[in-house]
């Protein structure tokens, strides 16, 4: 019972957050389409799956020094280009009902796309600001 409540907390929660928060709103570069768009999303899902166990992911944030332990809401559509990655972001929600938005930092390799990265860029609302440079 108490699970089956947990679970529905974190429905809950999953919801609110898809449809209050202003995170879904990411930016989109429009030249990034076709099949390049279809596979910066394809790395970034099977480094999600990779990353995802008994369906949680776990993402140490350096920020607070702590574990996070999250479950997906959504993957967002937009994607944009910073230095030499493209990015684009998931929503997750953690076991404490917590809204994280984690940026997924994605970069060519010869003939495919690799998803080296994520960072948590907020935290229950609070935005994080990072910077991605040329090398």
């Amino acid at each position: 019972m108490l699970t089956t409540l947990k679970k529905s907390g974190l429905a809950v929660a999953a919801a609110c957050l898809m449809i209050f928060s202003p995170l879904s709103q990411a930016g989109d570069d429009a030249s990034i389409k076709g099949d390049l768009r279809s596979n910066i999303k394809a790395s970034m899902n099977q480094y999600i799956d990779g990353q995802t166990i008994n369906g949680s992911m776990y993402l140490f944030d350096s920020a607070q020094g702590k574990l996070l332990k999250m479950e997906l809401v959504e993957l967002h559509e937009g994607i944009v280009k910073k230095g030499d990655f493209y990015v684009s972001c998931a929503d997750f929600v953690d076991q404490h009902g917590n809204a994280i938005d984690v940026d997924f930092l994605v970069r060519a390799r010869l003939d495919q796309l690799i998803t080296t990265q994520a960072i948590v860029h907020s935290f229950d609302g609070n935005k994080r600001k990072y910077h991605l440079e040329k090398l």
